[in-house]
């Protein structure tokens, strides 16, 4: 099957990086198709905590405009929490300093050193964007058909099967294979989700065992974590890691020990030695956007990285 005639992109990869830049492009004017493997519900971005927060992406230099331009639309998003599934929430990353940070960091609204009633060592304070994945990928895919694009479920073996003017591949992961890159990378992370005992801000830190910790609040439901396993495919949980991440998490917020459990989730971070952002020409004039390999921190560069894929696209558009 070809992509449809009157197409003038398609964009390749469903998940919070693809729908967003599918959102940017068709509200330029652009026609816009998104083909994805997997309904957005079920994509990596899906299994995401997700606070805002560059974590685990380079280059370095580029990250921190790519944050801080989404960082100004999750706070507008902020707005109306209930439809776009984003929220502005107090909370603390332990272990940090402000100067151990990028030029980016001097320009978060309100960031700075925690107090002692608010974190037991050193941390900084932050009130950040934390995003209901379950309700914000929706939300996009609603946006996207508003301003005329389509989501189509599809299985993409190659990328020429896309004979729009513009194919934009936001792949991930699966840009390994398909484009193929063999410099993107697994790195494996297991989420436990329990009962809100009553949390209301969120903590990323370093647990008594030297392990990574976090507890990410939506709502009723609390997001603990995690792993950064380099190079493992697995997609299912582990129940040891399970309860080690529990056991973690409930070291540094007692609260959590006991907290019923209502599910486990695994996704694999597209992680590459720097995000793919550059425009590739095709034969008969067309052009091919890459746009992936943005590890463990999709979320937060989304709209930064959507608006200068838009610039590749057409320049003039």
């Amino acid at each position: 099957m070809e992509s449809e005639p009157n197409d003038d992109v398609i964009v390749i990869g469903g998940g919070v990086v693809g729908l967003t830049t599918a959102v940017v492009l068709a509200e330029r004017g652009l026609r816009v198709r998104v083909w994805t493997r997997d309904a957005v519900e079920r994509t990596t971005s899906a299994v995401a905590g997700a606070l805002w927060w560059p974590y685990r992406i380079e280059p370095e230099a580029k990250v921190g405009a790519w944050s801080l331009r989404s960082l100004a639309v999750y706070e507008e998003l902020a707005r109306r929490p209930a439809e776009t599934g984003v929220r502005l929430v107090e909370g603390v990353k332990g272990q940090v300093r402000l100067d151990e940070l990028g030029p980016w960091a001097a320009r978060v609204p309100g960031l700075r050193a925690s107090t002692a009633e608010e974190f037991a060592g050193e941390g900084l304070w932050a009130r950040l964007p934390l995003i209901d994945m379950a309700t914000h990928l929706p939300w996009l895919r609603a946006r996207l058909a508003r301003a005329g694009g389509v989501v189509e479920e599809r299985t993409v073996a190659a990328l020429a099967e896309a004979q729009a003017p513009v194919v934009v591949n936001c792949t991930g992961l699966g840009a390994r294979e398909l484009v193929p890159d063999a410099s993107v990378r697994p790195v494996r992370g297991q989420l436990v989700i329990v009962e809100n005992p009553g949390i209301t801000t969120w903590l990323a830190a370093v647990a008594p065992d030297g392990e990574m910790a976090y507890l990410f609040p939506h709502s009723d439901r609390l997001v603990l974590g995690g792993t950064a396993e380099e190079d493992a495919w697995s997609t299912e949980p582990d129940p040891a890691v399970a309860e080690a991440i529990v056991r973690r998490c409930a070291a540094l917020r007692p609260e959590v020990a006991g907290a019923r459990v209502l599910a486990h989730r695994v996704g694999l971070r597209p992680v590459r030695d720097a995000v793919r952002l550059e425009r590739e020409a095709l034969p008969r004039g067309r052009s091919l956007v890459h746009n992936y390999g943005h590890g463990g921190a999709g979320v937060t560069v989304a709209w930064g990285c959507a608006e200068e894929a838009a610039g590749l696209v057409f320049p003039a558009a």
